[in-house]
């Protein structure tokens, strides 16, 4: 079995302190693997984009261990911790964060750009992964021209191209109707299941549980329980998906 992309160790967050300190997160306990879509599911409040924004090496926790493929983030310095948040984690947003000026094709080249691949390989690379998501045709399209369903793909290209070790995913459906957040679910899916990439969902539909490995309930800060999907449905990018491996849980 192949060491987890990404695992947290008795995590936790507070904020503040005195009579307005907030824990956030309560000893959480999470490993995540290559070629698994996890979702985690709570309310409002529960502490979903807290544990996110710690796992992607967005926020540091106040408790506990974060390792990135191995690497503790724990005493880093920002300048290493930024390269590991380059090299290895792709992030998806709800409201698609794209560049407004830019076209659609300038966008995803941005992730290799601040990655120091230019030039004709990078363009490449960028026609290749925009095909894949069905964006072949609207590369020199701005966001604006775009429809919601197609700037998340072109948020999901962006993510993706430089082949992240982990896909983190934050309410990547809300903005969207049930169409397109299927469509853009079926994606992340075939991301886990073809490239072997970790993608965790961060959303509280739970219509898109049908696409999950993996299903992590959080409360207060604390995970609850987790479910285990007999089968997810699964729209291949490049050909037949792989068999999902088998599931690995925080101690």
């Amino acid at each position: 079995m192949s060491d987890p992309i990404i695992e947290a160790a008795n995590v936790s967050k507070t904020f503040g302190s005195g009579p307005s300190l907030v824990r956030a997160l309560k000893s959480i306990n999470l490993i995540l693997d290559g070629g698994r879509l996890t979702v985690l599911m709570g309310p409002s409040g529960s502490g979903k984009t807290t544990l996110l924004s710690i796992l992607g090496c967005m926020l540091a926790p106040t408790e506990g261990t974060v390792r990135i493929c191995g690497t503790a983030t724990s005493g880093v310095r920002p300048e290493r911790l930024a390269d590991l948040r380059r090299l290895h984690i792709g992030f998806v947003f709800q409201s698609y964060h794209l560049f407004s000026t830019l076209t659609v094709a300038e966008n995803v080249l941005l992730a290799l750009d601040v990655r120091g691949e230019r030039g004709a390989g990078a363009m490449a690379k960028t026609e290749e992964i925009l095909a894949s998501v069905g964006l072949a045709s609207k590369m020199a399209a701005f966001p604006r021209q775009l429809s919601g369903g197609e700037q998340q793909r072109v948020a999901i290209a962006r993510a993706i191209v430089a082949e992240p070790s982990a896909i983190l995913a934050d309410e990547p459906t809300a903005a969207l109707d049930a169409a397109n957040g299927q469509a853009t679910m079926a994606i992340l899916s075939a991301i886990a299941k073809v490239r072997g990439r970790a993608v965790l969902v961060v959303t509280h539909d739970p219509r898109l549980f049908a696409f999950a490995d993996r299903i992590l309930h959080i409360e207060d800060g604390s995970l609850m329980h987790e479910e285990f999907p007999s089968r997810s449905p699964v729209q291949s990018l490049e050909g037949d998906a792989r068999r999902p491996r088998p599931s690995r849980v925080g101690a």
